[in-house]
């Protein structure tokens, strides 16, 4: 039964957070809204959502180490698993905007991050100032992209359903990501007691990857179809999302008190898998992403998975 929550819960996230998304851009379409703020907020958030209701969920069911290996993993995940096996595909080119701002402030939000669980609490205050820091980004990055914009009129996209089919979209995702975000945490708390193996293992590697499959699946068929939308900022943003939305909210609504030490690992993982995409970037692949490169950091990230199982704290 806890297989089976775990699989339907993954299920009606993916397919919650894709009606979410469609229903937030018409929604947005109605009222006016340009396609630079409607990917900066509405298809930012319901990305995300997965992950936040996963998280919140965990967190008030007294399974903190749910809620952050969840980001965690989702995190990791991101450039060792989506934007590696992309990269192995089709070489990513690396804008100069993604060395210069997104990438520093990936890594201020990861070292931040880990000063903050390294107090073995995560309080309202810091949630606070994770969530003020997730305005200040969103403000910067819509502010700066409306700058490079100037010269081209950003549309407004037509709508292209009704408004009340939008709204009823918008509300069918909430209720399915609130009741899909319960059962996968409850199925793999079940699974973690049955196999003996912490939560914040099964966190790290079932649940992060389940909600980390559209963005995987996505950049995979955008690379083979030669049609390639996937790019290094975009995966360095969504890890900033990530800590400062997720765990900011999280904390804000329960604050999460759990014991650093088994996360030691996964802050390492991360924190060494953000420098080395850094080191590509810069000073190996001089503004590409490389199959070469590509190949370590999805190394990387097998091996750290597998050693998930067999290192214990």
């Amino acid at each position: 039964m806890d297989y089976v929550l775990l699989l339907g819960g993954i299920v009606v996230l993916l397919i919650s957070g894709k009606l979410l998304v469609m229903g937030g851009v018409e929604l947005a379409s109605y009222l006016k809204i340009s396609k630079l703020v409607i990917g900066m907020t509405v298809v930012a958030f319901g990305t995300s959502a997965p992950e936040l209701l996963v998280s919140i969920s965990a967190a008030l069911k007294g399974s903190p180490e749910i809620a952050l290996g969840n980001v965690l993993g989702s995190n990791i995940a991101n450039i060792g698993l989506v934007l590696a096996i992309t990269a192995l595909i089709v070489p990513i080119d690396v804008q100069k905007d993604s060395i210069r701002f997104d990438w520093p402030i990936m890594m201020f939000s990861f070292i931040l991050l880990a000063v903050f669980m390294f107090g073995n609490r995560i309080t309202r205050i810091e949630g606070l100032v994770l969530v003020l820091l997730l305005v200040a980004y969103i403000w910067w990055e819509i502010r700066h992209s409306r700058q490079q914009m100037a010269d081209n009129q950003d549309e407004i996209p037509e709508p292209k359903m009704s408004v009340w089919l939008a709204l009823v979209l918008i509300i069918i995702a909430s209720v399915g990501l609130a009741k899909g975000a319960d059962w996968l945490v409850d199925g793999a708390v079940g699974i973690a007691k049955k196999l003996g193996i912490s939560p914040r293992v099964i966190s790290i590697t079932i649940v992060a990857i389940g909600t980390s499959l559209p963005e995987l699946t996505a950049s995979v068929m955008a690379a083979i179809k030669k049609q390639l939308d996937i790019s290094v900022g975009n995966i360095i943003g969504s890890n900033i999302f990530n800590i400062f939305s997720i765990v900011g909210f999280t904390a804000l609504i329960k604050p999460m008190s759990f014991d650093h030490r088994p996360f030691i690992m996964d802050l390492s993982a991360l924190i060494i898998i953000g420098l080395m995409l850094g080191g590509f970037m810069i000073f190996f692949g001089k503004r590409k992403i490389k199959r070469t490169e590509a190949l370590i950091m999805l190394i990387f990230y097998v091996a750290y998975i597998v050693s998930l199982y067999y290192i214990k704290f």
